[in-house]
């Protein structure tokens, strides 16, 4: 199962960056991935450990913006499909000698 967190914060004062900043740290640091700008996913073994990962996301929200959790399938996560404009902007993974997990 993947959680997709879809988060919109305010950053027009400092106070607001500081809270996007951190907010963007604490997300890095529970094991997410950034899929796009506010976009981050994280892949979880099952729905106990979803429902907790969502607790810890409410408990580091925020003080201000909207932050969404969307949970998928591994099977709907797969389904995925990427469309990109400029193929030269983007370097793709085409072979398993530059595929690293992390």
């Amino acid at each position: 199962m993947r959680l997709l967190v879809l988060f919109d914060l305010p950053v027009d004062t400092a106070a607001q960056k500081k809270n996007y900043r951190v907010f963007r740290k604490w997300l890095i640091g529970e094991g997410y991935l950034m899929l796009q700008q506010s976009v981050y996913a994280k892949l979880v073994v099952n729905e106990g450990a979803a429902g907790a990962a969502v607790m810890r996301l409410r408990k580091h929200r925020p003080p201000e913006g909207l932050v969404q959790v969307l949970r998928v399938t591994e099977r709907q996560y797969a389904t995925m499909d990427y469309i990109v404009g400029n193929r030269n902007a983007y370097d793709e993974v085409d072979t398993m000698e530059e595929f690293m997990v992390l």
